[in-house]
């Protein structure tokens, strides 16, 4: 498969899965029933696995490793921080405000992570701060 098509399965993976999470967080949090659906809850790991397999076949691709690549370890962080906000966030039984601090927060993470992607630095938009 040619970069060009990598990429754009792995940018529409992306907009899938992060406009799926915005959409299933705020219905959460609004005790929307749909939620908790069979299809609400596999979906999103059909999304997430094209997704991860698109950024691993990405950096085959184009021989990017963490260590030579300080961006792409930084991207690796934040979705693993990512990650423990969103079951935070999705995770029904725990206080709403809970919950809802931690959607916001996993969203200002994925909004980091993307422009991690777009700039190639570590730091992000952060790094304008520089």
């Amino acid at each position: 498969m040619d970069y060009a098509t990598l990429k754009t399965i792995h940018v529409t993976a992306v907009a899938l899965s992060l406009g799926g999470f915005a959409l299933r967080g705020a219905a959460s949090l609004a005790d929307a029933s749909w939620v908790r659906s069979r299809a609400a809850k596999t979906l999103p790991h059909l999304v997430d696995s094209v997704l991860l397999l698109s950024a691993l076949m990405l950096a085959w691709t184009l021989r990017l490793t963490p260590g030579a690549a300080p961006w792409l370890l930084a991207k690796i962080v934040g979705l693993l921080v990512y990650i423990g906000l969103g079951v935070v966030a999705l995770r029904p039984g725990r206080a709403k405000s809970l919950r809802a601090g931690a959607w916001i927060a996993a969203l200002a993470t994925a909004g980091w992570i993307v422009s991690v992607a777009l700039t190639k630095d570590p730091l992000g938009f952060l790094g304008v701060l520089r």
